[in-house]
């Protein structure tokens, strides 16, 4: 079966997902968590890659990151997957692989849903019933979007600067959003994207993604509450 394509556009967020071979660990310690961020931002320093939004997950990640270039994230995640890699079967004394193949990863329409995808990444902990809220996780950037905390990895989307004309004001819009439920069709639509490599937006998006490519994409799922408000 052959590999889905996977398209970066500079200036595009793009929503990735990368899990533990088998759904198994990815993290065992503390300490691992740490050394993947450390080594994320360092890569993501040298390929100019803006991230805005993370969860590290026990078996998984997720990252909505902003390349300045084509390449920048897929150099971002194979640098950072061969570094922690060796990292893990260093520290831990084991051989084989750690990553379920490649990352996945869907181009984001900024302005339709880039706030949804913030919410649904820094959400992952509260699904998987590890937490009550998003604040308790230690390892997502909700404590920096919503609590005004530093998080040096962290640079802050033109369409989260929008919510409001100072940084707590727009802590206080973005916490809103975290008070209701995102609309399971909402969640299908990020799921299946990122799953399948679909772009995530509307038709005036996809067409303008198309004419930067140069081809056509494949057909994919729309509607839905896409600006991640509540109702």
């Amino acid at each position: 079966m052959p590999r889905r394509q996977r398209h970066f556009l500079p200036g595009v967020p793009s929503h990735i997902v990368q899990r533990g071979n088998n759904r198994q660990l990815c993290f065992f310690n503390q300490r691992d968590y740490v050394v993947y961020l450390d080594k994320l931002r360092e890569y993501s320093v040298k390929f100019e890659v803006a991230i805005h939004s993370f969860v590290l997950m026990s078996n998984h990640v997720h990252i909505l990151a902003t390349p300045s270039n084509t390449t920048g994230i897929s150099q971002l995640m194979q640098s950072l997957g061969r570094y922690y890699v060796r990292y893990i079967n260093g520290r831990y004394k084991r051989t084989g692989t750690l990553w379920e193949g490649r990352f996945n990863a869907s181009l984001v329409d900024s302005q339709e849903y880039l706030l949804a995808v913030c919410r649904y990444i820094e959400l992952n902990p509260v699904r998987a019933g590890m937490v009550v809220h998003p604040a308790q996780y230690p390892w997502s950037s909700f404590v920096c979007n919503a609590l005004g905390k530093p998080i040096r990895l962290v640079t802050k989307h033109s369409v989260y600067l929008a919510l409001g004309p100072t940084p707590y004001a727009r802590q206080q819009v973005y916490c809103e959003f975290f008070k209701c439920k995102i609309p399971d069709l909402v969640l299908e639509q990020i799921r299946e994207s990122s799953n399948k490599t679909w772009v995530l937006g509307g038709k005036r998006f996809k067409k303008r993604v198309e004419l930067q490519l140069g081809f056509s994409l494949p057909p994919f799922p729309r509607g839905g509450d896409r600006r991640s408000r509540c109702g």
